[in-house]
């Protein structure tokens, strides 16, 4: 594995990618989060804008109702637009180096955190999760509890598991040490003397010292 293939990004997100990742930082994953985010805000959208067309179109003579219809309509509205264009405008990515969460319609935020401090990665999916095709991404991170240490409701499953496992656990893209370096010496043979004798290593025997060869000497 040599690195990561290239992407075919969103106009948006391409955008973030050229903007925020550093000089030689390659993408490996950037998308935003699955359309099933707005399954929540639509549900709460629908009744109060329903409600607002009511109150609009009940008596249209009325002007207190007709008022009243129309601001709900027009808070719901904003309310519902802010939450489409959040969803539009917040993606998810990691590239080489880093995971990086953007976020932000009018004021835009930068959420990153350093690859080599993740120390596990839990992806969650639920029922409801399975059956839409997104889940939930868990980080465990060295040192203090991260903002990015969940991030809900992200696509494609399989291939987001696969890509951001093989970044974190692969050599090649930097997610794995180096293995430990290792030194081997050869020992070099010495001599060394015991009670007046020379013993050479490797040899049995043992030479007489020159105080014991004049003796013998003396006596013959």
């Amino acid at each position: 594995m040599t690195g990561p293939e290239p992407l075919e990004l969103p106009s948006r997100a391409s955008k973030d990618v050229q903007k925020y990742l550093l000089p030689g930082e390659a993408a490996v994953v950037a998308t935003r989060r699955h359309w099933a985010v707005l399954i929540e805000p639509t549900v709460k959208f629908l009744p109060v804008f329903v409600a607002g067309a009511w109150l609009l179109l009940f008596d249209p003579d009325n002007r207190v109702t007709s008022s009243a219809g129309l601001l709900v309509i027009l808070g719901s509205l904003v309310y519902y637009g802010l939450r489409v264009g959040e969803w539009w405008m917040r993606h998810f990515i990691v590239s080489t180096r880093r995971v990086l969460l953007t976020s932000g319609v009018i004021v835009r935020t930068v959420t990153l955190l350093p690859l080599r401090r993740i120390t596990d990665l839990t992806w969650k999916e639920t029922l409801l999760g399975q059956v839409l095709g997104y889940g939930t991404f868990r980080f465990e991170s060295a040192g203090q509890q991260q903002a990015l240490s969940e991030i809900t409701f992200l696509p494609g499953a399989d291939v987001l598991y696969r890509r951001v496992s093989a970044l974190l656990f692969s050599s090649d893209w930097g997610g794995g040490a180096a293995p430990p370096r290792v030194v081997t010496t050869r020992a070099t043979p010495i001599r060394r003397r015991h009670r007046g004798r020379f013993r050479r290593p490797g040899t049995g025997g043992a030479t007489p010292s020159p105080s014991r060869a004049c003796s013998d000497r003396a006596a013959g």
